[in-house]
């Protein structure tokens, strides 16, 4: 029974839809977060900072 396990895992080349869906989720709270910190007002101070220093 173990081989056949082994045998079936190694035969799976690419995820199932399961898969995708909490790659999808993950991906999509991921860039949630993102946005989320991109946008505060600190860090658009900070990149208004470094874009103002580097095109003088």
């Amino acid at each position: 029974m173990l081989r056949k396990l082994i045998v079936r895992l190694r035969d799976d080349a690419g995820m199932n839809t399961a898969e995708y869906a909490v790659g999808t989720l993950a991906a999509v709270a991921f860039a949630g977060i993102l946005l989320k910190v991109l946008t505060s007002g600190r860090v658009q101070a900070a990149l208004t900072g470094v874009i103002e220093r580097a095109l003088p």
